[in-house]
């Protein structure tokens, strides 16, 4: 579900990175084959371009929504920068020079934009050169803080703009410590900030002579429960590791004001996070205790949870929370004792947090699963029960005493409520919403819409008794994004805003709060995506153009997009988005080769997995991650066709996913056949991710691909053993679906090529780099045609412009070699056959 824009966020990104430079479409001359050398290499110039096209810049609405902060986004960093020192620790990627998370992009430009008269405002003093990690917006407005970082110096620095001047200068010469968060938050006040430093006089980290102390020792407790044990990324190794990641998560936090004068909150610790009461009284705090663990991240390690006054003293404990090293088997199941826990917007000071009513454990069969408790200052009397749900809290909107909006879910039907609670008369019964599965797009009531208020938390926006809400209107149309006025004491909706064809118009932000007017993005295949003002009480008129950002690929703006519908063999129905090259006529040209991109998802029941997805009216974005880029070398692409895994009822969707899988693709590949845009000979596979999975596992069970590209993919399921993806049972309970479902036990069956592609540093549950190069092991030992392309310094998503680019030219190579070419090159290789035989003989 998409959230709409809350004014006073720190960034909002809603154009992809796009797009391409002019290239040559259908004549694209043969690619040579891959190198065998180890060095970076170059695509084509035709996808070269891609990576190097300019970005258009993010938008971030002020809190009394009359101007935006816009920050350009940069270019992909070099591989010199990715590949600066990184700690990956506890989960957690740390840049040692900085103190922060590790990022290797930042904004590189900061103006403001006045909605009124849509005019630039350009600031004063901004350091050069500039990399912004965050913007934030004051709440009354005044001024924006901003983290400006450059990692060459170690500089993680606070600075601030005042609006009315609209210059810039650095508030504090002491670093901030970001790698628990951002590091700042502005105090309800505006006046002043709550920061994280790196504490003054910490000393170097603490460094180790490579001669071990001891061994690394765990120890279960027999006869202990089954818990889930992910197979998490970055942990800690041993004590040493344990020591560096104290050091580097160690903060102090302090209140600085905008006269720079600094105050110490407390002594340092080992912050997770620090966030003060809408009254600004008052400070929540969250921080690590030892012992740590090796077998999960750091948000699962022992925690205090503590209210603190403004000196750093305690006023409260709240909670001390055990490690917790794994949970209950299933997607519901949660940590026991206060969990989710933040101050409630709407009043001085008052805590809200979940605690689950059934141990935490899904399996268990009980009518209450989570409480949802409130505990106000001074913290004399017990907390207060708000609500009981049958299922798991997950959103709370405020809006006043009287008006909140409690949602909760459970994974394993799909089901969600929504409950309308008055959180000043605890006793008042809860009045139903919303019911209904959050997997029906068609019966989505939408997002309610919400403010930045005083203290700049989110509130919803109210009309009376009214809430506003904003979806995607998800129909078998397409996506007809909407704006509802909602009366929550009668129930009747009103439609103020419903996209309409030949425009994907989506709502960002309501302007006011009557719901006269909004903030949107508006876009169509030939017209780039770009910010506009609608008034609602004008529902024929035009919305008025906010920014202008221009085409960026003119020359591919007649490539043709159509979202195409059609039946797998079961009856559910499928959806797929078709592109075409511009100026390709099938009964003209003839077949082209295509390239195939998915991602397969889960579902409850069949009508959910046969809604259509998307919209025909979105842009035609050409960017150089997806496969769209591949129409510039001319091949058609079918981009996220549904590859639905249907469990209807308790049923689970994997024990039937390769019969599901192959369904779903063979009715793919007949659709774009029959519709004669592709050549049955010539059509390749490729997905990330899971995706990658995808890939894998129909070369193993199908020859209906001629060559597939696999990106940062699992392949064998023992090795993520305790649930993976949507799956939530542990491989001893469903032994027989984890090795069905691995395509490494079928690494025989791979009769046509597969280019497998992964970050050494990969950083996603499951998704080890093992997983690649023991697949890649496994078939060429048993003589199949793969290559392995391993990027450095790239985790599960590649960053590097170097990575990029060779990514591109290795698939580009593949696919022209066995697909564009590939009945040449079956050709070729049966001759050679032929040839080697008679020589033998010989």
């Amino acid at each position: 579900m998409k959230k709409p824009l809350r004014p006073g966020c720190v960034s909002l990104a809603l154009i992809a990175t796009l797009l391409l430079a002019p290239v040559a479409v259908f004549a694209a001359a043969p690619a040579k084959p891959a190198a065998t050398d180890n060095g970076y290499r170059l695509p084509p110039a035709a996808l070269q371009a891609l990576v190097d096209a300019p970005r258009p810049p993010q938008l971030m609405l002020s809190p009394r929504r009359d101007l935006a902060a816009m920050m350009q986004v940069p270019n992909l960093p070099g591989i010199d920068v990715v590949a600066q020192p990184e700690l990956k620790l506890a989960g957690v990627r740390i840049n040692p020079r900085t103190y922060a998370q590790s990022r290797f992009s930042f904004g590189t430009d900061l103006w403001l934009l006045d909605i009124a008269t849509r005019k630039d405002l350009r600031l004063q003093g901004l350091p050069q050169p500039l990399a912004l990690a965050s913007v934030s917006w004051s709440p009354d407005q005044s001024q924006i803080a901003f983290n400006h970082v450059d990692a060459k110096t170690g500089a993680n620095e606070l600075w601030v703009v005042d609006v009315a001047t609209r210059s810039a200068r650095r508030l504090t010469a002491q670093p901030l410590n970001t790698v628990s968060g951002r590091g700042y938050t502005w105090m309800p006040d505006s006046r002043r900030l709550l920061v994280q430093l790196q504490p003054e006089n910490q000393g170097a980290p603490p460094a180790s002579d490579g001669i071990p102390t001891g061994p690394a020792t765990q120890q279960t407790q027999a006869g202990g429960s089954v818990r889930q044990l992910r197979t998490y990324q970055d942990l800690l190794k041993n004590e040493a590791d344990a020591r560096l990641f104290a050091h580097y998560l160690r903060s102090q936090p302090a209140l600085i004001d905008l006269g720079g004068k600094l105050a110490k909150v407390g002594l340092p610790d080992l912050y997770q996070s620090l966030t003060p009461s809408p009254d600004g009284k008052l400070l929540l705090a969250q921080r690590i205790e030892r012992p740590f663990s090796y077998v999960v991240p750091s948000f699962y390690f022992p925690r205090r949870i503590e209210v603190l006054a403004l000196d750093g003293k305690l006023v409260n404990e709240i909670a001390k929370l055990p490690l917790f090293e794994g949970l209950p088997n299933g997607n519901d199941a949660v940590p026991t004792g206060v969990r989710d826990i933040g101050w409630r917007a709407d009043a001085p000071a008052t805590l809200i947090w979940a605690e689950a009513q059934d141990g935490g454990d899904p399996a268990k069969q009980v009518a209450i699963r989570d409480a949802v408790l409130m505990q106000a200052a001074p913290f004399e009397q017990p907390p207060v029960t708000l609500a009981r749900l049958g299922t798991r809290v997950s959103d709370i909107e405020w809006g006043r005493g009287d008006l909140a909006l409690i949602s909760e879910s459970w994974w394993k039907t799909r089901q969600t409520k929504q409950w309308r609670v008055a959180p000043d008369d605890v006793g008042r019964e809860p009045q139903l919403v919303f019911e209904g599965s959050y997997e029906d797009r068609y019966n989505d009531p939408g997002t309610p819409a919400t403010q930045s208020d005083a203290a700049g938390n989110p509130r919803l926006i109210l009309e009376g008794d009214n809430v506003f809400l904003i979806g995607d209107g998800a129909s078998a149309e397409g996506d007809r994004p909407f704006v509802d006025k909602l009366n929550l004491a009668d129930g009747k909706k009103t439609r103020l805003f419903h996209s309409q064809a030949p425009y994907y118009e989506y709502p960002r932000a309501l302007l006011d709060n009557a719901g006269t007017r909004v903030i949107s993005t508006r876009e169509s295949p030939t017209e780039p995506t770009n910010y506009y003002i609608r008034d609602l009480s004008q529902a024929e008129a035009a919305p008025t153009a906010l920014t202008r950002f221009a085409h960026p690929t003119p020359q591919l703006k007649d490539v043709k997009k159509e979202q195409i519908r059609y039946k797998r063999a079961d009856g559910v129905e499928l959806t797929g988005t078709l592109y075409l090259p511009p100026k390709y006529e099938p009964k003209r040209d003839g077949p082209l080769p295509l390239l195939m991109w998915a991602y397969p998802q889960e579902f409850k029941s069949a009508s959910a997995a046969s809604q259509v997805t998307d919209s025909p009216y979105r842009f035609n974005a050409i960017s150089y991650w997806g496969p769209q880029a591949f129409l510039a070398m001319g091949y058609a692409v079918l981009d996220d066709p549904s590859m639905p895994i249907v469990g209807e009822g308790d049923k689970e969707p994997n024990d039937t996913y390769l019969e599901q899988l192959t369904a779903s693709a063979q009715a793919a590949v007949d659709e774009v056949v029959r519709r004669g845009v592709a050549d049955r000979e010539r059509i390749a596979i490729g997905g990330h991710s899971y995706g990658a999975f995808m890939t894998a596992n129909l070369l193993a069970h199908t020859r209906l691909f001629k060559a597939g590209i696999a990106r940062s993919g699992a392949y064998n399921r023992t090795l993520t053993p305790f649930g993976f993806q949507a799956e939530e049972r542990n491989y001893w309970q469903a032994q027989s679906t984890y090795e069905t479902m691995s395509p490494f036990n079928f690494a025989d069956k791979i009769k046509d090529p597969i280019l497998l592609i992964h970050g050494e540093q990969d950083n996603n549950s499951g998704t080890f780099p093992i997983q690649s190069e023991r697949m890649y092991a496994a078939i060429k030992g048993l003589g199949g045609n793969a290559r392995l392309v391993m990027l450095p310094n790239e985790a599960h998503g590649y960053r590097a412009r170097e990575s990029i680019l060779h990514m591109l030219a290795e698939s580009n190579d593949w696919l022209e070699r066995y697909v564009k070419n590939g009945k040449a090159e079956a050709k070729a290789a049966q001759a050679e056959g032929k040839g080697g035989k008679s020589k033998a003989g010989k």
